[in-house]
């Protein structure tokens, strides 16, 4: 039986108190990080080849269904405004298509051919990357989608919580973060998602400061779409530059980024 699917540790959990029930629980999320602390070196290896492609135009795609595919939709959403990269960049396919974000869309996940598919209507090319991501690591969605593209010479990693899965086997750089049975025998939503999306959180963040698009350790290149983001980007600028408050942000939003009011600071100072 698969590691996510063995039954809890804990059980009449119906009987046990609230806070009985939440110590339980994050006694068994506090082995989240130390399963993931085994796979860094896969990841740190993935992501120095994956920034390789990306500066030669290539984009990453993320696979997933049911909660495994939220925490990638998540994941490449966050990227635009954060780090100012192309909406394009990083792109995360749901078996079910934008339906299943929300609600469970039958049987999607079971069809082996139709990643690959969504992958070539997306004009997938030879600098593109496709991490599966399936806490089984057996979702056929998942696995039909890399395979292919390990086929059509493209890198491929994947993220599961289960070890020598079908997942793990297909991917060039395989992530295996066995965080042990689930507090609610077979709910991926809790550790086994816990331990996705700080995997997740390590690629997205280590290959956007690769790229350049962090200085120091601040957001340069952030979307100004809130009175807080331009706050923190004028203080940003304060930091970086001899400017008070109020024409830092008058510099600021002139110029779209705390990159750029840099640049242009720069050139008009000197």
């Amino acid at each position: 039986m698969s590691t996510t699917e063995a039954a809890s540790n804990y059980d009449n959990l119906e009987k046990r108190s609230v806070r009985e029930l939440l110590t339980c629980i994050n006694r068994e999320d506090a082995q989240v990080h130390q399963a993931v602390e085994k796979v860094l070196p896969t990841v740190a290896e993935f992501v120095e080849r994956l920034v390789e492609r990306m500066r030669k135009g290539g984009r990453m795609f993320y696979l997933g269904a049911g909660t495994s595919g939220r925490l990638g939709i998540l994941d490449a959403s966050e990227l635009p405004p954060t780090y100012g990269v192309p909406h394009g960049l990083v792109i995360a396919l749901i078996a079910g298509g934008p339906t299943a974000i929300q609600k469970a869309v039958e049987n999607a996940e079971d069809d082996e051919t139709a990643a690959w598919q969504e992958l070539k209507a997306l004009a997938i090319g030879p600098n593109d990357t496709v991490v599966g991501i399936a806490a089984s690591g057996k979702t056929p969605y998942v696995i039909g989608g890399v395979k292919a593209a390990k086929a059509e010479g493209l890198l491929t990693a994947g993220i599961t919580c289960n070890a020598q899965s079908p997942l793990a086997q297909s991917v060039d750089f395989p992530m295996e973060v066995v965080v042990g049975p689930e507090f609610v025998t077979g709910s991926t939503r809790m550790k086994a998602g816990t331990a996705q999306k700080m995997v997740l959180n390590m690629i997205s963040t280590t290959a956007m400061i690769g790229l350049g698009r962090v200085k120091g350790n601040k957001m340069i290149d952030m979307q100004l779409s809130n009175q807080k983001l331009v706050d923190r980007g004028t203080r940003m600028l304060m930091e970086a530059l001899p400017l008070p408050y109020e024409e830092a942000r008058e510099l600021l939003v002139a110029e779209g980024s705390v990159r750029q009011a840099i640049d242009s600071y720069s050139n008009t100072s000197g």
